[in-house]
């Protein structure tokens, strides 16, 4: 089955949280003091003029010792990661694609987060961390909530009220600190988000023959496109243009019955951005932007093309 976020609308009257600021790793701002203490470890020597190194060579000694600093951290360190984007770009970057489609604002803010690492923790780093913003690794589910709420507010404070709705059942709720206090109440299972109708509409139906199978807490059936059929749809038409998708589309993408470990219907979330190649659609190129991996082990969000994703995930069909 497969959602969309068509038509949807930016909620009005949000407050703004300016407490609020970007989670940050304190290895980050560690990184430049710890090469600028090694600089100040090493003055240029106090000696004559004719022991003095030459400028030159002096610089390329400094800028060997700086590399060798960075190379350490990296290796002792290997987990350190830099901020996705500052507040101020994300801030610049939403208002340049403000007058765009919300669809194609979710694909956009998607497509800015290749690359960045795999969140390996099994709660979510977000979670663990009780913060809205996590933006230094993300998983298929952070991807999602993320996505929407940064297409659909016109600043990085604004964006944290609409997590507050979008990402729990009731209500998000942060305590002084800034904290979440209740992410218990959070949407844990894909199939769920889907169901509540809060993240857009479903078109499952729109996309292909539908397969019903077993369902799982509290639900008998579940329907969904099989992957067969979807691949029979793929191979039949000159490209996968004449599928019924768009810029910012959910695919929900559905485990098998006898994989299913704590009853999940969806084992991963995928976004879908559209290129157009030419005037035509035939033209247009169809990607799948997800965020890839294993928990505990890694991966990164990587786009790819639909129909070779579809050709070779390990699912038995999407939503």
């Amino acid at each position: 089955m497969k959602m969309s976020l068509r038509g949807a609308e930016r909620r009005s009257n949000l407050k703004e949280l300016s407490f609020l600021r970007r989670q940050e790793s304190s290895l980050f701002f560690w990184i430049p003091t710890f090469v600028g203490k090694t600089k100040n470890a090493m003055p240029e020597p106090a000696l004559s003029d004719k022991t003095r190194l030459p400028r030159s060579r002096w610089s390329l000694a400094m800028t060997r010792a700086k590399g060798l600093a960075m190379t350490v951290l990296f290796l002792f360190f290997p987990t350190i990661t830099f901020p996705f984007m500052p507040d101020t770009e994300i801030a610049s970057f939403q208002k340049e694609i403000a007058g765009k489609p919300v669809g194609e604002r979710i694909a956009l803010w998607a497509e800015k987060f290749v690359g960045t690492p795999y969140d390996p923790d099994p709660l979510g780093e977000y979670v663990t961390k009780k913060v809205i913003v996590a933006d230094e690794r993300a998983d298929c589910m952070y991807l999602s909530f993320r996505a929407v709420e940064l297409a659909m507010s016109l600043t990085p404070e604004e964006a944290v009220n609409i997590a507050l709705d979008k990402r729990f059942i009731n209500r998000g709720k942060l305590g002084n600190n800034g904290k979440v206090l209740n992410y218990e109440d959070r949407f844990q299972y894909g199939e769920d988000m889907l169901d509540s109708g809060r993240w857009g509409r479903e078109i499952t139906e729109e996309l292909g023959k539908v397969t019903e199978i077993t369902g799982s807490r509290g639900r008998g059936k579940v329907k969904m496109v099989s992957k067969e059929d979807l691949l029979k749809s793929l191979r039949s038409s000159k490209s996968s243009s004449s599928l019924n998708l768009r810029d910012g589309d959910f695919i929900f993408f559905i485990k098998a019955v006898e994989k299913r470990k704590v009853g999940e219907i969806v084992g991963h979330i995928g976004i879908v951005k559209i290129e157009q190649r030419a005037e035509s659609r035939e033209q247009r190129a169809i990607y799948l932007i997800h965020a890839g991996g294993v928990k505990n082990k890694g991966g990164e969000v990587k786009k790819v093309r639909f129909s070779e994703y579809i050709n070779s995930m390990p699912f038995i069909g999407i939503r």
